[in-house]
Parts: C-alpha cells; structure tokens; sequence
C-alpha cells in the first residue's frame, strides 16, 4: 500500500484515545511479540489476552497489569479457546513456526486459518496478521518462487496468504509483511537476525574490501510495535483489507558496508566487486551446501519493495529510521 493513499485518521501521532478493546495476542513471548504487548499495555487501555505455550518465557512482570491474561496453551489447541475467541474485539497474530521437529503447515497454515475462523466476524472488528515480505515481488505481488523453492517457514507463510480471501473475517484482516527485523534487549529476546549482528561485525575489516550486489529494508521490533498499536487504534471497521510491507527505506548491500565502516571508524580501500561468478567459486571452494531457497536469493539478490512502511508514514516518530542507528541500539560501539 502507498503511504501517500493513507488517510488522514491513519496518519495521526495522537495518543489512543479509543475505547478499550479485548485482543487476542499469539506470539507474544518473542520478540516482535513482546514489543508488541509493552506498547499497548504502556499507551492503551485495551485487555489483552496472551496465548502462550511456556508463560515463563515472557520477560515482563504481567502482575503489574490486571489487563494482561495469560492463555497457556498453543495453536495445536486453539478450539479449546473457541468460547472466548467469540468474545474479542481483535486478534494480532504473530505466532508462527520456523522448523525444527514442528508441523510447519499444521502451525503456519491450518491452525492460524482455525483460529480465524473461530472469530466472529459481527464483534471482531480488526485481525493484524504477520506473514514475512519474503513471499513478496517487488510490487507487493506473491511471488511464486516463495511456494516453489522456499523453506519449509516460507512456502507455509506464502499458502497461508493464499487462502485468507477464503475466510468471513477476511474483510477485518491487515496483513503485515516485515522485510529484516532487529530487535532484543535485556528484557526481551533477541530476533534471529539480532542474535547474529555482532558476529556479523567482527568481520567488517574484511567485507569492507568487497562490494556486493543487492538491496534490502530493515525494522526494529520496536517500530513494528509503533506500527500496531497505531492500527489497533486508528483503523475502522469500513475499511477494506491491507497489506503493508514493513521496513525503513531500501538500502543497498554497498550502503550498508559503507555505513557501518564509518560507524566503526573502518576506512575503505580498494573494493573488489564480489560478483556472482565470484560467489560460485567461494560456495565451490569452501564446499557450502545451499538449499534450492538459498541459491534463488543469490540470483534475486534485491529484497526491495515499493512503498515499504515503517512509523514516519503514519506521522509517528521511528525509533530505529538508520542503519547506524540500528548499531547503536543493538549495543555494537562506534570506532
């Protein structure tokens, strides 16, 4: 969706000043998550209902706020919800499966779409639903690629998209697509991508001497939150289904090293394009094993998307709009 079509009640800063509303959150004790419940406990006045499986991951004292319950059980038993679901105002879900020995399909397709169905649509008003701008062309188009050559997370977030116009709710339903997400602190974990900057950025002296190929948006968590709290508050149940990509403006893989070696204090030399024929001869010497997704990702190379949204376009303040600042708030110290 292009910022400039937002309208002028989507575009307010002002604080929530709606009438509280009961909203089922999943996914609440991962990142995204978390940042997502901070926000609206902190600046709404709405009840919150949290399915979680283990309640001892969620990194907030939920005692301190009377409107904050927990749902201990999971999508696998989402029916045994059914009564209350009937009852909610709302739903942001968040929850997904990325691998390991789960079901990818049961969690990320069948079980998501159940508990869609399981709403009503006469009382709910709005469902916030996370899928992943990795099933997205540039125009903001499934991309059949992601079902063909994706991961196990990634052909399941892209059937799930599919078959969401088949569901009553589906007029209630903003479907969110964030690009790469940062985000993690002492009181919060860390996203997988976050886990890994530090790591990343202990080999800045030698990616420096490279240039690459390749394009991408990024957004902290906590600007997803922003993002959220803004929707839950501010959209009507007149408007038509969206879809917002999510991320701050589109960098380049070249943009990014450059940013980082002046945040670090690295000067750059001579860089020698790493061009794909380059590529294939380090996968081939270092004997890398690629899955079919990998190497597709190698040969698109530009993540980038028209009208990416981040909390600027709706008039509020981002709290991570650069990438040195991204730095700065994952705890890397400046050179």
């Amino acid at each position: 969706m292009n910022p400039s079509s937002l309208s002028s009640s989507q575009q307010s800063s002002s604080p929530s000043t709606s009438s509280p509303k009961r909203l089922l959150i999943t996914g609440a004790s991962g990142c995204i998550g978390h940042y997502i419940v901070e926000a609206l406990l902190n600046d709404t006045p709405h009840e919150l209902f949290l399915l979680v499986r283990q309640p001892q991951k969620l990194q907030f004292n939920l005692e301190a706020y009377p409107r904050a319950h927990i749902l201990q059980g999971s999508l696998t038993n989402i029916t045994a919800f059914a009564e209350l679901l009937a009852t909610l105002d709302g739903a942001i879900l968040v929850a997904t499966a990325w691998g390991g020995n789960q079901d990818l399909y049961d969690i990320n397709v069948r079980r998501n779409l159940q508990l869609m169905n399981l709403l009503d649509p006469d009382r709910c008003k709005q469902v916030i639903y996370f899928s992943t701008a990795s099933i997205l062309d540039h125009q903001q188009r499934p991309l059949p690629a992601a079902e063909t050559l994706g991961t196990g997370y990634i052909r399941t977030k892209y059937q799930c998209h599919q078959r969401l116009r088949e569901l009553a709710i589906y007029p209630r339903i903003t479907t969110l697509f964030p690009t790469l997400v940062f985000g993690g602190d002492k009181d919060k974990p860390y996203s997988h991508i976050s886990a890994g900057l530090a790591d990343v950025i202990k080999w800045m002296g030698l990616i420096r001497f490279f240039k690459a190929d390749g394009s991408f948006h990024f957004i902290h968590a906590r600007d997803i939150a922003l993002v959220v709290r803004h929707l839950i508050d501010h959209s009507t149940p007149a408007d038509p289904p969206k879809q917002y990509v999510l991320g701050n403006a589109c960098l380049t893989a070249n943009q990014a090293i450059e940013a980082a070696c002046d945040y670090l204090g690295q000067r750059l030399y001579l860089r020698v394009p790493l061009s794909l024929w380059l590529a294939d001869v380090f996968i081939r010497l270092f004997r890398v094993r690629m899955a079919a997704w990998d190497r597709f990702c190698l040969h698109y190379r530009h993540f980038s998307y028209e009208h990416a949204v981040n909390p600027a376009s709706f008039g509020l303040e981002p709290y991570c709009p650069s990438f040195e600042e991204l730095l700065r708030v994952s705890g890397i110290p400046p050179g």
